[in-house]
């Protein structure tokens, strides 16, 4: 039976297809203008001041109760204008504790962007994230409020930023794209370990590289099918240990329409991928060197050792539907990184405020290029979800207009090693009059890679499985009072000897206005965490706070 491990608060999933992926299948152009002239419009800025106190109670593995207080500053903006959009939710925060409970600083946020340079041709776009995770010793992150259990605690930055350019001359299209992405993670000074074990190396930082561009022509414009041609380049370097993905690939490509609304799509090409790393330095005994963060030593004069290896032919072949602007299907089976690969995308929003998302994906990655891949994705109309207690941010925004609405839903682990990425992942968000809706489910499969005669030797192969449930729910009740709830699940398993576990989290929170943006906060939440080889942990909280909105 596999066992279960803990995930983001709110982790209601979206993994989706790789850019050039979508590039491959020769999918619909999105019409940007109409999207944004169905989502909200205009400027809204909203910052705010807030002061809580909380109490934490735990029960396992220790009976202790803990209080702090909780003050903060934040922003939460939208922005719109006719070439132009961008989201963000920022937030600090000052842990003042009392007792056991530590003090603390926190900065947690997301935002994302587009301005057009150039009418209808050159888009700027951006985004970052900051947040808090909390991290394991086999690698597992999860996001979610743990009181004051602050040991694990690790913070996350990842920006990244690009033109892309779309533009046709006469009836050939032509477009493309380039991103430049770097992930950092500051781990804690001791990871949450079991007796005699090991931790895994965790994620440190990394740059991405992201260029493709393709040209081509419609269909029934100079032949009855559509025509094109693309390259594509993937580049990764990983601080741990050295380690480098390289992705490089041509193909061409082909749409044969069957009905206004149904085309069959394939392509063929040629693609070379190397994934290479260089071993950890070593002591006089042959031991492993581990740094001050707990992180191994990159041993810079060991030569570089591939871990995987495959250049050839690659194909693909699928359908396209697309019966309204509204809905939208691609489905694809090919073969890929020497193995036969499926990926695939459903949406479906029947109205502005209203979508339902299912991806299927299968990628070579590293957690610092999914995770800028992750926010690339996101839309620029969305509102921050913020756990009621901690107010770190939830695994996933509200928001229609976006490829994926659930950015922090792509932690999952912080192994530094890179891995292939395959999963399925289902998302629907709603907002009807006074209430609104989200709820996710996915799984998530990563088989990690390692050079032979090196430290990651021993990871190559190695497969992590994560399953996770999350929904919300915010209603209000009238013009001064609010409900929110909140609550996941998650199942992780990993191969070898640290451990599987299950987590949850669940937050109830009321709101009421109480004069001139001025409002009141009572909300109370429970966190667990069942591990294999640590005790179980289980901690309730309760918040009392006021938050002072500015005009």
């Amino acid at each position: 039976m596999r066992r279960l491990s803990l995930t983001a608060t709110f982790a209601m999933a979206a993994m989706l297809l790789p850019s050039h992926a979508l590039a491959q299948a020769g999918g619909p152009e999105r019409d940007d203008e109409t999207e944004r002239s169905e989502g909200r419009s205009g400027t809204l800025i909203a910052p705010y001041l807030e002061a809580a106190q909380v109490v934490t109670a735990q029960f396992e593995p220790l009976d202790d109760v803990v209080t702090y207080t909780q003050l903060a500053a934040g922003v939460d903006a939208f922005a719109s204008g006719r070439y132009s959009q961008g989201s963000v939710s920022v937030r600090y925060e000052r842990r003042i504790g009392y007792g056991d409970s530590v003090d603390a600083d926190t900065i947690s946020g997301i935002a994302r962007g587009s301005l057009a340079l150039a009418r209808n041709s050159v888009t700027l776009e951006a985004g970052a994230l900051a947040a808090r995770t909390r991290v394991e010793g086999n690698g597992f992150a999860s996001i979610g409020a743990f009181g004051a259990d602050d040991d694990a605690t690790s913070q996350i930055y990842s920006i990244y930023a690009g033109p892309s350019v779309q533009t046709r001359e006469g009836p050939v299209q032509i477009s493309g794209s380039y991103q430049l992405g770097y992930t950092r993670v500051e781990s804690p000074d001791a990871l949450v370990l079991a007796p005699g074990e090991e931790p895994v190396d965790i994620f440190d930082e990394s740059t991405t590289h992201r260029l493709g561009a393709r040209v081509g022509l419609a269909p029934n414009t100079v032949a009855p099918v559509g025509l094109g041609v693309g390259v594509g380049w993937n580049r990764q370097d990983i601080s741990n240990l050295d380690q480098r993905v390289d992705d490089r690939f041509v193909r061409a490509d082909v749409t044969v329409p069957v009905s206004p609304t149904l085309a069959l799509v394939g392509g063929v090409g040629y693609e070379d991928v190397e994934v290479s790393n260089r071993d950890v330095l070593r002591d006089v005994n042959g031991e492993p060197v581990r740094g001050d963060d707990g992180r191994f030593v990159t041993d810079d004069s060991a030569p570089r050792t591939l871990s995987y290896d495959t250049d050839g032919l690659i194909w693909d072949a699928g359908v396209m539907w697309r019966p309204s602007r509204r809905t939208s299907l691609t489905a694809v089976v090919g073969r890929r990184y020497g193995s036969t690969t499926y990926y695939g995308t459903f949406s479906y929003a029947p109205s502005p405020n209203s979508s339902l998302g299912v991806n299927v994906y299968d990628n070579i990655n590293a957690f610092g290029g999914q995770l800028t891949g992750a926010i690339a994705d996101l839309g620029t109309d969305f509102v921050g979800v913020r756990n009621p207690i901690s107010g770190d941010l939830g695994g996933c925004v509200i928001g229609t207009d976006g490829d994926n609405n659930c950015a922090l839903a792509r932690l999952s682990s912080l192994r530094s090693a890179v891995f292939r990425n395959r999963g399925v992942a289902a998302s629907y968000a709603l907002s009807r009059g006074r209430t609104s809706f989200g709820f996710g489910a996915g799984y998530d499969r990563r088989s990690f890679l390692g050079g032979a005669d090196t430290i990651l030797a021993d990871v190559d192969g190695t497969i992590d499985e994560t399953f996770y449930l999350a929904g919300n729910v915010a209603r209000e009740l009238d013009r001064q009072s609010s409900l929110f709830l909140g609550a996941s699940a998650s199942w992780y398993d990993t191969e070898g000897d640290l451990g599987d576990g299950m987590g949850y989290s669940a937050s109830l929170a009321y709101n009421r206005n109480i004069w001139r943006g001025l409002t009141g906060t009572a909300a109370v939440g429970l966190d667990g965490i069942s591990r294999d080889l640590l005790p179980d942990y289980t901690a309730a909280s309760a918040l009392l706070g006021l938050r002072y909105t500015f005009d």
